[in-house]
């Protein structure tokens, strides 16, 4: 039996959706009940000629809108000179892209290598702490994504671990410091997030076998929610990391490049971590992924033999994309444009919150918002159901949201316009979400 919903509006191709169930593999959610034809700025178009504003950047990544002028011109003009090449072979756009991405991150992380998609980088990244340290235990958090490949995916706890045997070993999982849902409160109720910390390296210590390697995490937490740790955790993570010898790997694929406000997520901290991904963000829509690390331990890896030798790695077509993505970020300063219009989102989130009371939470930064749904402010309680109509009714006005539901919490949406949004589409948006919300709460 077909997983997907399909409305109405979406029976006119009954062939096509016929093949989709004939012939199209389901990999996660249900598919959405529309034919895409075609995507400009922060809409894209259906078959039927609807038009769907997309709050969600495509998957998180299209950050300069879909079918960016500078992106189109980028990729017409390389793919008919030099598009792949034998992955031993270095173009300028790869050398190009490897050291301007180092010049907007602090020192020492200098050292890139460039791959396709966020799981490939992780992977990378995992494989060469393991490698440098000669250890093979890995910290993550308790609600974490970091990628469906055997390593990422054996530190990803907020979904898919279950039924495909085991996972890598030595994946060890740390409470999340949830704000709004605390495990470990102080006498005013706050989460005391340096207590739970303290309580989970314990754990850790308990579990390791002696081989702790590294620990990976998002300053902010996507999938897991929109989940942003207080100030001073990362440093206070990173001072854990250091006095067992591990690697701190910050995963950026969706905080990075100017969406938060500022270039990389991790700034507001003051930490730099030791290896960096970056991907999603770094292609604005297409496969772009990349492992930046310190020229030490780029340096320790090549000497133990460091192998990540793959298709696609180093590819000049995506390095090119990758260089007018920093062209247009730089010159439009999207840095600047993120946290002006991240905080005229904010601010109508709040007031949304104001009106509806099954708002029980909104937090994030910049252009990457989260709202949390709940039946009830007090028990926080929440619904499965309401976070599936309220998403349902905004598609049917036009409007593409993204929800993240985990057992025991009713759904958070995760908001990502693209960095290239005006006022005016954020406003609509945001009285979109405002009326979806209103039509399905009884207040």
């Amino acid at each position: 039996m077909s997983s997907r919903t399909i409305t109405p509006a979406a029976t006119s191709d009954t062939a096509f959706w016929a093949d989709v169930d004939r012939h199209v593999v389901r990999y996660g959610s249900p598919f959405v009940p529309e034919i895409i034809d075609c995507a400009r700025g922060s809409f894209v178009y259906t078959e039927a000629g609807r038009q769907i504003l997309d709050f969600t950047s495509g998957q998180m990544s299209s950050i300069l809108g879909h079918s960016h002028p500078e992106i189109v011109a980028t990729v017409q003009r390389q793919i008919a000179n030099l598009d792949h090449l034998y992955s031993g072979m270095l173009s300028r756009p790869v050398v190009e892209l490897s050291r301007r991405l180092a010049e907007t991150l602090p020192h020492p992380l200098t050292k890139t290598l460039l791959l396709t998609t966020g799981a490939e980088s992780n992977e990378a990244a995992i494989r060469m702490a393991k490698l440098v340290t000669g250890k093979h235990e890995i910290v993550s958090f308790a609600r974490s994504w970091h990628g469906m490949t055997l390593g990422a995916a054996g530190a990803t706890y907020s979904s898919g671990r279950q039924g495909y045997g085991p996972a890598a070993p030595g994946n060890i999982a740390i409470p999340v410091p949830y704000e709004y849902r605390p495990d470990f409160v102080d006498a005013e109720g706050r989460l005391d997030w340096r207590r739970q910390l303290d309580v989970a390296f314990a754990l850790v210590d308990a579990q390791s076998t002696g081989s702790l390697a590294a620990c990976i995490v998002e300053p902010i937490l996507s999938s897991g929610g929109i989940i942003e740790p207080p100030l001073g955790y990362l440093a206070a993570l990173k001072q854990k990391c250091q006095e067992r010898g591990m690697l701190l790997i910050l995963d950026e694929a969706q905080t990075g490049l100017c969406r938060t406000g500022t270039w990389y997520a991790f700034e507001r901290d003051g930490v730099v971590p030791d290896i960096l991904t970056l991907s999603k963000t770094l292609g604005a829509g297409l496969p772009l992924a990349a492992v930046i690390t310190t020229a030490e331990i780029e340096q320790a890896a090549a000497d133990r033999g460091f192998l990540f030798f793959t298709t696609h790695v180093s590819d000049p077509l995506v390095a090119a994309v990758g260089n007018t993505v920093l062209d247009v970020l730089q010159r439009d300063q999207l840095d600047v444009r993120a946290a002006e219009l991240g905080a005229l989102l904010r601010a109508g989130l709040l007031s949304i919150q104001d009106r509806h009371a099954v708002v029980g939470d909104v937090r994030g930064r910049g252009l990457l918002q989260g709202v949390e749904l709940v039946l009830d402010r007090d028990t926080k309680e929440g619904s499965d159901e309401l976070g599936a109509a309220i998403t349902r009714r905004c598609l049917e006005l036009g409007l593409h949201m993204n929800i993240v539901q985990l057992p025991g919490i009713g759904g958070t949406f995760r908001i990502a316009p693209p960095l290239t949004s005006t006022e005016a589409e954020i406003a609509w948006g945001l009285e979109i979400l405002d009326q979806a919300i209103g039509e399905h709460t009884p207040d």
